[in-house]
Formats: structure tokens, C-alpha cells, sequence
């Protein structure tokens, strides 16, 4: 029982300290008058990744390669299983033809990397500190070749939509410095704390119930991790905005590859025999092609296209759990 409470309690920890410390570094970089399209591509960007930083950081360095390995992988699939499709179900998404020219590639480009980075089975520190300056220069990247109308009204909404989910997790009023980064620092401790409890948890209750640690990764602390953009992507759908679930569902895949990955690869061991790998490594790859016909082009995602996608994701648990 002790173990189930550590990951409740530890879920829990990470969704407030995600939406604390992307609120309140949202709002310390707008009172620093920072631009709010570097916010939006930046400080929201990275922030919405960082339950799967600490997790998969904290892991590799405790020793479960496997836990962070799952961690990115099921964190990919179920952005797209779960965040997108249910978004979609609750309100048709828009997609942005911006979307389709600039992330679509690289989304593409990051996840066929992945099989290719596991071929010996072992994601070397140098593997993983390239994953990483990938990441920096892509994030540059994105910010000169963010000036259209469009990008800006997306970032200003990003930005302006943390502050909104750290309210509603109940993170202080952030109007001013000393309290924006008051709440940013608070967030940031409880998602340490969080983290570090979530993984004890979640490797206790795997290892009670029979379970690998790359089935706990895949799974339990797969969709944990990615519980604060849920829970935001169905409030945001609620109120009409599901587009948004998009371009965060596009974004942050290709965080969890370039950057969570590779900061898990550079804090410890991480790999898995590629063989052992099969169906995830389909699922992953049929996940995104999914997503990739969803933001083909400048269209509307149905919800019969969300069903499909909550659909597959139900379908690869189901396998996943099977194969133990």
C-alpha cells in the first residue's frame, strides 16, 4: 500500500510543480519583459517537458535505464494517444499550416532516430550530449524562424495558458518578480521531490506486481509524467482551444527525443536490446505516422480521427501488459 501511495502522491507532486514552475517562469520572464513569443518557445517549451527531465534523469541516475528508455517512448505514444486524441474527441482540432512546413520534419526525423540510436542497445553519453545540443539548436532555430502573425499569437496564448494552469493548480498569485520566481522555484522543488518519490514508487509497484521496469516506464510512468499536459489539453479543449493540443503534442515529442533522452543518457546508463524493443518501437513509429497524417496539411483532426488514435493507444497498452 505504501508503494501505490509514493506513486499517487508522486503523480500528484509532479502535475502541481509542472504547473507551478511553468506559471511562475512564464510570469518572471514577462515581468523581466521578455519577449512573450521566447516565453512560448522557450520557458513553456521546456517547462512542459520537465516531469519527464526530472523522471528520466532521476531513474537513469538510480539505475533503471529501462524506467527512463519507457519513460520517452510510452511519454510519445500517449501524447498522441491520449493528449491529442482525447482533445480531438472533446473538440475537433484545428492544425496550423505553420505546423505542417516547420515541426512536422522533425518530428519525423527525431523518432526514426531512436531505433537507429538503440542498434547496439546502449545509448552511449555522446549519443545522448548530441540529442541534447540538437535540442539547443533546434530551440534557436524555432525562435528565428518564429515571425509570423501566426507563430506570435501562439506563443502569446502558450505563455498566457501556463499562468492560467498554474492558478488552477492553486500556485500563488505570480504578479510581480519575488513572487513569480517564488513560484517557480516551489514548483521546480516539488518536482524534484515529486519525481523522486514517483520513480521509487512506480519501480516498487512494478516490481511487487511482476512487472519489468520497461513495462512500468512504458506505462504507469509513462502517462504520469505526461499528466500535466493532459490534464491542461482537456481543460484547453473544453474552452474551445483543443488546436492547441497540436502544436504542444508535436513539440513535445520532439523534447522527450532530443532532450529528455539525452539528459537521461548523460546522467546514467540507458539502453535496452533492440529485439526486445519490437512493439514499442512499431508503436512509436505507427504513432507518429498517425500524427503525421493528422497535420498533413492545413485541416481540421475529427473525432473519429481522435477515436483512432485513443483507439491504437489502448491497443499497444494491451500488448505491452501482455508481454509483461
Amino acid at each position: 500500500m505504501n508503494d501505490w501511495i509514493q506513486l499517487v502522491g508522486g503523480g500528484l507532486l509532479l502535475y502541481f510543480g509542472a504547473e507551478w514552475f511553468v506559471g511562475g517562469a512564464s510570469a518572471l520572464a514577462l515581468a523581466l519583459r521578455v519577449p512573450q513569443i521566447l516565453v512560448g518557445l522557450t520557458v513553456v517549451a521546456y517547462g512542459t517537458s520537465a516531469p519527464e527531465i526530472i523522471v528520466g534523469v532521476q531513474a537513469a541516475s538510480a539505475g533503471h535505464g529501462d524506467v527512463a528508455l519507457g519513460n520517452v517512448i510510452g511519454s510519445n505514444i500517449s501524447n498522441i494517444g491520449l493528449i491529442l486524441g482525447i482533445a480531438a474527441l472533446i473538440r475537433p482540432a484545428r492544425v496550423d499550416g505553420a505546423l505542417r512546413r516547420r515541426e512536422l520534419p522533425v518530428l519525423v526525423v527525431s523518432t526514426a532516430v531512436v531505433p537507429l540510436l538503440l542498434l547496439d542497445g546502449v545509448l552511449s553519453r555522446w549519443e545522448a550530449g548530441g540529442l541534447v545540443v540538437v535540442a539547443i539548436g533546434y530551440t534557436g532555430w524555432m525562435i528565428r524562424a518564429a515571425h509570423s502573425a501566426s507563430s506570435v499569437a501562439t506563443a502569446r496564448v502558450d505563455a498566457t495558458r501556463a499562468g492560467e494552469a498554474a492558478d488552477a493548480a492553486g500556485a500563488p498569485k505570480t504578479a510581480g518578480v519575488p513572487r513569480a520566481a517564488l513560484t517557480a522555484a516551489a514548483g521546480l522543488a516539488v518536482l524534484l521531490v515529486g519525481g523522486h518519490i514517483f520513480v521509487n514508487g512506480s519501480v516498487s509497484v512494478a516490481h511487487a506486481l511482476g512487472m519489468s521496469d520497461r513495462l512500468v516506464g512504458l506505462t504507469i510512468v509513462a502517462v504520469g509524467t505526461s499528466l500535466p499536459e493532459l490534464v491542461t489539453s482537456v481543460i484547453a479543449a473544453r474552452r474551445g482551444h483543443s488546436d492547441l493540443a497540436v502544436g504542444n503534442v508535436v513539440g513535445s515529442n520532439i523534447f522527450n527525443t532530443l532532450l529528455c533522452l539525452g539528459a537521461a543518457g548523460i546522467a546514467g546508463s540507458v539502453g535496452a536490446p533492440l529485439q526486445t524493443l519490437g512493439v514499442e518501437l512499431v508503436a512509436l513509429v505507427v504513432m507518429t505516422g498517425v500524427a503525421a497524417a493528422f497535420i498533413r496539411s492545413e485541416r481540421t483532426i475529427s473525432r473519429l480521427e481522435g477515436g483512432l488514435a485513443v483507439a491504437l493507444y489502448a491497443v499497444f497498452t494491451a500488448l505491452t501488459v501482455a508481454r509483461g
